[in-house]
Parts: C-alpha cells; structure tokens; sequence
C-alpha cells in the first residue's frame, strides 16, 4: 500500500474510526484501525464485535493495499501532523508516515486475524444531522454512568410514524425529546435501546451532515446502524425492559414557574460553590422571586434572589445542583418553565419558545427532588 492523503481528511477520518476502540481489548487486532486503499479512496474501519465504525474518503492512490495498525496511536500522530500532505507506505511488516520533515514507523498487525465487520441493517429513514445531534444530546445527559445496571446506560428509541421519541433515565431524573424524521416505510414502529455512550458519540460526530439516516436490522439481530457523509457506525442493542417513563410525567401541575435561563444557571453555580459533595441547594418559589440557598450550621452558607413569574401556591423544593444544571442546559432556551405538583414529587422543566408564554413540548426534563431536612 502506498497512498497520498491531506492531513486533515485524514486526521478526521481516524478520529472517527478509532474513537471507540477498546480500552482492553480481548485480543490484540482488535485494537487496530484497518486502511484499505482502492482506485482512489481510502476505507477506514475498526470492529469489536460490539460496535463497529466505518469511513471513506477520497485520496491518491499510488499503489492499493490494505494495513491494521494501533488506532489510538494512528490518531494522536495524525491530529499532530503539520497542515501538509502525508504519505502512508507500507514496507515489510511497518507503515512508514511522511508528513513535510515528519517520520514515523509503526509495526503492522495481522490482517488475516481481523474480523470482519457486520453489514449495515437496511435504511428505515433519515433525520436532519442538526436535529440528530441536539436530540441524542439532550436525552444523553439523564443516561446512567453505572454499567451495574445496563438497561439504564442506554437510550430508548421509539419510532412511530413519521416521529422519533428518545428517552433516558439513571432513576434521578428522566429526559425525553420527540422530533420528526423521514421514514423510508409507511407507518414504522419500533422500540429498542442503544448504548447512550454510542448514540451520543455518534450523533456529535455527525451533527454537521446534511442528513443522518437510520438503519435498523430485522428482529432478532439485534443491531442498529447510523450513516451520514461517509460515516457509518453499527452497534449491538441493549437487552432488558426499560421503565416505563410515560407515567412519570405528569398531564398537570399545582403551581409552574417562568425565569431567566441565563440568570437561573449563574445563581445556581454560586449558590453551589458552598454545596459540598454535591449537597443540595434549597429553592422556595414563591409570588414574584425565587430564593435558593444551600449550607447550614457552622458550615460555609450561600443565598441568592431572583426574580421569576409564578403562578399557583409558593413552594419549597431542593434539588442536586449538577442535575439541576445539566437539565437548564439542555433546554437551549431564553426562558425555563418548572411545572411542580408538590414538593416531594418531580418537576418538569421546559424551554420557553417565545414571549407569548408557549413552551416546547417536543423536549422535557424531569427531576426529582431532594428529601428536605431540618
């Protein structure tokens, strides 16, 4: 193999192939990137029997071939490359890298002992990259971290007709966004879970695409595939039974709560700084202010007002700050809207769309309260 490619095409393109690689792979090859070259492209892959990640580009193709070397490796040479053509060769069992006076040489692996990657499910429709990566975003932040639990580190996929509900929990707090998308059938449905760390990197990666289309292998392979200019990424689905969410989502509330985005977030990070281990912070909302304060005793004490437009009783409520703050974050908002029912159950926050007090629907952060004290 022997190749000519511009260093940021190919910097890319590794990033994406190499970016969920194994940090322990159960086999050696499996921590490789494999390059095919043909007529005049480059194919970039990389598979661990769970997920798999695929790229193409177009390159100069001095002699066609194929090599897998260390992906990690190959990426933080390639992301600190000059801005000038590199040349790949392949010499015996080494690839030798130039790049102006750059020169590296790494040792090959097995090609003969890679697996093969699994073949992309069939295309069910696609959404716009923009309105992909935001969504998946929004709902990634309430997945849980602990893998203890496997069904809660995923994202539940609901397709109904020509609109996508995604939904994710870690049992502290609940995300949920609906948005439309172009199926390629009449009426789909479906109903499944994807690794939230998989579908949020892939999204990211792919927000800046034209489209992302959807493919979803048949019933029982439990596979699902994105694709979206030359990217192209499977992964295995979840097992288990996600909760059912819908009934923690209240149809009304006793009292709702309309403030400044921006304001809210920057009280919020001072009234924080003295919440030790994450302690809560205590908000009473009541007629025309909101009063968060968070410490106690002889420990460090913070208090704050804010003005905010209430409507229904006063209410008192405490919530884990970074929860709190993940949730104003994603809402992307000029305004924020807490729905409360009382103080021991969640509260629903939404993104208010413009000033005639209409809120977005389409995007809902539930989140329960902290068990108040003293």
């Amino acid at each position: 193999m022997h190749i000519r490619v511009e260093r940021d095409a190919l910097a890319q393109a590794v990033t994406w192939a190499a970016r969920t690689l194994p940090s322990r792979p159960s086999m050696p090859v499996l921590s490789g990137v494999m390059l095919i070259a043909e007529k005049d492209s480059l194919t970039l892959s990389s598979f661990d029997y769970e997920i798999s990640a695929r790229v193409q580009l177009d390159i100069d193709v001095i002699e066609p071939g194929k090599v897998l070397v260390s992906g990690r490796l190959l990426a933080d040479i390639t992301k600190a490359l000059p801005a000038v053509p590199v040349v790949l060769k392949l010499e015996g069992n080494r690839v030798l890298i130039e790049c102006g006076r750059s020169l590296f040489t790494l040792p090959t692996l097995p090609v003969e002992d890679y697996p093969a990657l699994p073949d992309m499910p069939t295309t069910a429709g696609s959404v716009d990259g923009d309105i992909f990566s935001e969504a998946v975003a929004q709902v990634a932040i309430a997945a849980g971290k602990d893998d203890t639990i496997p069904v809660l580190t995923g994202i539940r996929v609901e397709i109904d007709g020509s609109h996508v509900t995604l939904a994710a929990t870690d049992r502290y707090r609940l995300a949920v966004r609906t948005f439309p998308w172009s199926p390629t059938t009449t009426s789909p449905e479906l109903n499944t879970l994807v690794p939230a760390r998989i579908l949020a990197d892939a999204a990211k990666s792919m927000g800046s695409a034209k489209t992302v289309e959807l493919a979803i292998a048949p019933d029982g392979e439990k596979l699902i595939g994105f694709e979206a200019e030359g990217m192209r990424t499977t992964t295995r689905l979840l097992d288990g039974e996600f909760p059912k969410y819908r009934s923690l989502l209240p149809n009304e509330s006793s009292t709702t709560a309309v403030v400044d985005t921006i304001e809210l977030v920057n009280a919020v990070k001072r009234v924080a700084l003295v919440a030790e281990r994450n302690t809560p912070i205590r908000m009473h909302f009541t007629h025309g202010e909101i009063n968060m304060r968070a410490g106690s005793g002889d420990d460090a004490q913070a208090n704050e007002v804010l003005e905010v437009d209430v409507d229904g009783d006063p209410i008192e409520i405490a919530f884990n700050p970074g929860y709190l703050l993940d949730g104003l974050h994603a809402i992307d908002a000029p305004k924020a809207r807490f729905s409360f029912t009382v103080a021991t159950k969640p509260v629903v926050i939404t993104g208010m769309t413009n000033e005639n007090n209409d809120y977005e629907a389409d995007y809902r952060y539930l989140l329960m309260p902290v068990r108040l004290t003293g």
